[in-house]
């Protein structure tokens, strides 16, 4: 959508990074180029880190927010080369420099798609501040070439994610439910829980039942299905089990597993009630953790 006055106004062109959560990651197999195939189920939450952009002379980022120091120092952020890429894929659509601030809220190598959520928001601030049209299958495109997770947090909705994470169906029809994250704030690194993987050729997941976005449904559904990555992430931080028994018995706790490669773990919940007070309870046993409660993003 051309934008070409979006830059002169006073307030600054803002884009969310919501958290992505992998409710179910079945890994089934693996390319001669390393990447794997998955089969999942991924939301995305109102939780977020926040992009905001305004005109500058060149192009530069600023890092804000309670885990913008895991960042600082970094060669090449994501967001930094989601920007340089636009540039030049379309070196002529945004006229002026950006002063990019990243107000990084989630914790950094956790399993929930932090640093492909912010390259993604980058790439949308970038369009936005465009002069002229950029298709969404053109930034899907330039996405993949970032990185597989990129896609998806594009579309930032729930999804069925298939090949290496290029591959989407919308799923707009599950119901409302509700997160509590769990972080041990030990990073783990991807290519670290893969190395642990035994078995990288694993049955997909079940076709999608009758009644999906019924709750009880849903749960049931996404209960019989895994996390491939849980067992290799725990070998390299075992406070991943502990937080799991944790997370399991607490009242309403409708599903309890970990996200992506980790360390974060999640509850699944019918409602925001069961889920603050289960945030509340695990802040009194895990005072040094970081942990939120939050609804899922649901489709508009």
């Amino acid at each position: 959508m051309p934008t070409d006055t979006a830059l002169r106004q006073p307030a600054p062109l803002a884009e969310p990074a919501p958290a992505k959560i992998n409710l179910a990651l079945h890994v089934t197999g693996r390319l001669p180029n390393g990447y794997h195939t998955i089969d999942g189920i991924t939301v995305f939450t109102e939780l977020a880190d926040e992009l905001t952009a305004r005109k500058a002379p060149a192009d530069r980022l600023r890092l804000t927010g309670p885990f913008a120091a895991a960042l600082k120092g970094e060669q090449a952020n994501l967001v930094e080369r989601a920007v340089s890429a636009f540039r030049t894929r379309w070196p002529d659509h945004v006229e002026t420099g950006l002063e990019i601030t990243l107000n990084k809220m989630l914790p950094v190598a956790a399993g929930i798609g932090g640093g492909s959520a912010d390259a993604a928001a980058a790439l949308r601030l970038m369009r936005r501040a465009s002069t002229r049209r950029v298709a969404e299958a053109e930034l899907m495109a330039l996405g993949a070439e970032l990185g597989a997770d990129i896609p998806m947090c594009l579309l930032s909705e729930t999804c069925r994610v298939g090949g290496v994470g290029e591959q989407l169906e919308r799923l707009p029809d599950t119901p409302a439910c509700h997160l509590v994250l769990i972080n041990p704030l030990v990073p783990v690194p991807t290519a670290e829980v893969f190395r642990h993987l035994e078995k990288r050729d694993n049955p997909a997941l079940a076709p999608l039942p009758d009644g999906f976005g019924r709750l009880p449904v849903f749960a049931m559904y996404l209960s019989d299905a895994r996390n491939d990555l849980e067992s290799a992430a725990r070998q390299v931080a075992p406070v991943i089990s502990d937080l799991l028994k944790a997370m399991a018995p607490l009242p309403g706790c409708m599903l309890s597993r970990m996200s992506g490669s980790g360390a974060t773990v999640f509850g699944l919940f019918g409602s925001s009630a069961q889920a603050m007070q289960a945030a509340r309870d695990l802040r009194t046993r895990f005072p040094d953790h970081w942990i939120a409660s939050t609804p899922v993003l649901r489709a508009a």
